[in-house]
């Protein structure tokens, strides 16, 4: 680990004022991992919305669309894996203010050498491997200064800075090919997202703090029962990994659930545009209009999920996954299928609504599955298994077949996808149940 990247330990934080810092520190840190996170989507989702444009530069087929966004997408798995094991023993704010200003360069990079499929790809490998920078800190942050009681509901209001930032990127785009016109696309799609991003890093630096402990003040007394009597900082990386992640049934079961659930998302979101003109014969406008209601339909949906989990099904987060998922089948259905505009946004909307629902409750699932000292490994194993395999589905694999048997050849895709993610989220929900009476039982 770089020196610059290392947990820092401040003196302590006198009893009289302990309380008030922990509070003021806590919000401040929530503030700081939503607006951060929504700057890596700003810096992500730009490439997804500028494919027509370099579909069309680039003279490029369904497939190589599909190899490129997979580049990121499984680039983006395998940084979030390596990313996050790291981020358990790193400065949550210096680790992911890092990850922020070199995804921002990496998208100057692609607006000034990506100019043929391989250099494009090339740094699109390398913007997804350090977009793994955003996800573990956020994670380690919520999971360390927030009760589980309330993680719920305040994992919702961060969950929903992704729809906020990868929401953000049309009309920003919009707005700059106004200002500079669509013959200068790559800079209102690239470099004008990347300065915002800079300008984030610069913002979170002093919003994010480090672990409480790291800022001087106690843990959460349940943070202190989950950890029990094993001193985390003398485990490596791959010590947490190996005797508390790959053993964990549970880690495995939120992994192939998150599969599932990447697949359905990015078939539908990585294909949206090309979609939406090719096959629906949206035009620009309207295709950015649905891609940006996919994207924000999501907020309200999530913010409720959070709370339903944590009021009405006592902390349970599977029971209102699985009925979400019960009807995307519907809502995909209707999207594939629709012929008017109207509907077919509306279909995209609801979509998007219903996807991040299980989605957002896996990612809370993930922090009570674990102690929170293995939370970030545990979030880089669901993330290389979600990216690696579950948006590879929904991207190249989708690509592929509908270049060979047309778009119909998607939906029976995700439909399965849905089966699946179904299934997973059944079975997570029997061992969170057996995890409990066990915990009872010891009592």
């Amino acid at each position: 680990m770089i020196g610059f990247l290392k947990i820092q330990h401040k003196p302590p934080v006198p009893a009289e004022q302990a309380e008030s810092v922990f509070a003021k520190y806590k919000w401040l840190s929530l503030v700081g991992v939503f607006v951060g996170y929504a700057a890596f989507y700003i810096v992500r989702n730009n490439f997804t919305l500028s494919t027509p444009e370099l579909q069309n530069q680039l003279h490029l087929t369904k497939g190589e669309v599909g190899m490129l966004s997979s580049c990121l997408l499984i680039s983006y798995g395998l940084g979030k894996g390596f990313m996050s094991a790291l981020a358990d023993k790193a400065n949550p704010k210096r680790f992911m203010v890092t990850g922020l200003v070199i995804c921002a360069l990496l998208n100057i990079g692609l607006a000034f050498f990506g100019v043929n499929v391989w250099a494009t790809a090339f740094i699109l490998i390398l913007l997804g491997l350090f977009q793994g920078m955003g996800v573990g800190p956020a994670f380690i942050t919520l999971s360390t200064w927030f009760k589980k009681k309330d993680r719920g509901f305040i994992t919702s209001i961060w969950n929903c800075s992704h729809n906020v930032g990868g929401g953000l990127v049309s009309p920003l785009a919009g707005f700059m090919l106004g200002a500079v016109g669509t013959g200068n696309w790559r800079f209102a799609y690239y470099v004008f997202p990347a300065i915002i991003a800079i300008i984030v890093a610069f913002v979170i630096w002093f919003l994010i703090k480090g672990r409480p402990e790291e800022e001087g003040l106690q843990p959460l007394e349940e943070t202190k029962e989950e950890q029990g009597d094993v001193d985390y900082k003398d485990l490596s990386s791959w010590q947490i990994l190996t005797k508390y992640v790959f053993t964990n049934p549970g880690a495995w079961l939120v992994s192939f659930m998150d599969t599932f659930v990447y697949m359905i998302r990015f078939g539908i979101l990585t294909w949206l545009p090309i979609f939406l003109i090719q096959a629906k014969g949206f035009t620009h406008g309207q295709m950015m209009v649905a891609f940006t209601f996919f994207e924000w339909a999501a907020i309200p949906s999530t913010l409720l999920a959070g709370i339903i989990s944590d009021k009405l099904f006592k902390s349970h987060r599977m029971p209102p996954a699985i009925i979400a998922l019960v009807i995307i089948v519907f809502c995909i259905i209707g999207y594939w299928t629709s012929t008017s505009v109207v509907a077919v946004t509306v279909f995209a909307a609801l979509a998007g609504c219903l996807v991040y629902i299980p989605q957002f409750l896996d990612s809370v699932q993930t922090m009570e599955v674990v102690p929170p000292f293995a939370v970030g490994s545990t979030v880089g194993l669901r993330g290389f298994m979600s990216y690696v395999l579950g948006s590879t589905c929904g991207t190249s694999l989708l690509g592929v077949a509908v270049d060979h048997w047309g778009w119909n050849a998607g939906l029976v895709m995700l439909l399965i996808a849905v089966v699946l993610c179904t299934i997973c989220a059944v079975l997570l929900h029997m061992f969170t149940l057996k995890k409990e009476r066990a915990a009872k039982q010891a009592a």
